[in-house]
């Protein structure tokens, strides 16, 4: 008896044991290890997308990366692509979507079936069909020299698709922006200014080798983008590689009818059509306007611009050419990321 009741005692000692041990917190993990505060964060990665969208039968190609808001880049010529913003405007995908397109005719697109449809009216077409393809919905807006031509143009259309505009050493008259060619002609050493005009008065088109004729003479190209254009081009930081000959990329047949057949000292292609000083006051989105003291686009021409948009802002890039962002990067830089980002 006595043992069945010792027996009894050690059972119930052990069950409530086994409940003491069930209902008790768990005992502290073992602490983690400390993080090395010294340690570096992953670098950042921009992954590039590029394809193309078909715009009333042109593919028109476009390259993106970045994060954040989309910021379209229209490049200038007209006739060139969008590499020669590379690598200067990378560092702006670190806050923006950027997206470079090559317009109609030029670089990676497709050229139209006729020249006749290289107007800026068709290119602003283009501009809106990406826009819409790529669902981008509202987007920032800049254009480099032509580039600034289309991108007015498309804000008289499409204004109500756009959060900022930004024009950079462009124009908005080309009837002013060829009186700024006369008188580039006049400063020029007469030497100089001889042997361009025996050129253009001997026609500019249809010399050399077959291969030659359907573009400007290399004696030509020296002088003209040379020479003279050089100075308006560069003033900080020349680029070492530029070569007035080197325009293989050059879409000729665009930029014959757009600019013209005359020479580069008078626009007298379809680009006449552009004057815009009485439509710039009906642009109401923000509007940035950059150009170079030394600009091939004199400045004269973006402070009239500024004085016509209501509420837009000027900056001129000291020893700047028309590269302002070659000649003046980080300024050209902060002066677009500050001006998106509501800073100035």
């Amino acid at each position: 008896m006595a043992r069945m009741k010792m027996r009894m005692v050690l059972f119930l000692a052990i069950v409530s044991l086994l409940a003491s041990a069930q209902t008790a917190k768990p005992a502290a993990t073992a602490a983690k290890p400390a993080t090395n505060k010294s340690a570096k964060a992953a670098p950042a990665v921009y992954p590039m997308q590029e394809g193309f969208v078909d715009s009333g039968g042109v593919l028109i190609y476009y390259k993106t990366l970045g994060v954040g808001k989309p910021l379209m880049i229209v490049h200038g010529g007209p006739g060139a692509s969008h590499d020669y913003f590379l690598p200067y405007l990378l560092p702006l995908a670190r806050h923006h979507r950027l997206i470079f397109i090559d317009e109609r005719g030029s670089g990676r697109s497709t050229k139209a079936k006729d020249v006749k449809d290289y107007t800026v009216e068709n290119m602003v077409e283009d501009v809106e069909a990406v826009r819409q393809g790529l669902q981008l919905g509202k987007i920032d807006l800049l254009g480099h020299s032509y580039g600034g031509v289309l991108a007015q143009a498309y804000a008289f259309k499409y204004q109500q698709n756009l959060n900022h505009l930004m024009l950079c050493s462009t124009f908005h008259s080309t009837k002013e922006l060829n009186a700024v060619f006369v008188k580039m002609l006049n400063n020029m050493p007469a030497e100089l200014r001889g042997r361009i005009k025996k050129m253009e008065a001997d026609g500019l088109y249809g010399h050399g080798k077959e291969y030659e004729k359907n573009r400007y003479t290399n004696d030509y190209m020296i002088a003209a983008w040379g020479e003279g254009y050089f100075p308006y081009l560069y003033q900080n930081h020349p680029d070492p590689n530029y070569d007035p000959t080197n325009f293989s990329g050059t879409s000729w047949d665009l930029y014959r009818e757009m600019w013209g057949s005359n020479g580069e000292y008078i626009i007298d292609g379809n680009l006449v059509s552009v004057e815009y000083a009485d439509r710039l006051p009906k642009i109401k989105v923000r509007t940035l306007i950059t150009v170079g003291d030394h600009d091939e686009v004199d400045p004269s021409i973006a402070r009239e611009m500024n004085s016509l948009i209501p509420g837009s802002k000027l900056v001129v890039l000291p020893k700047s050419g028309h590269m302002t962002f070659v000649d003046q990067t980080e300024m050209y830089l902060d002066a677009v990321d500050g001006f998106l980002k509501g800073k100035n």
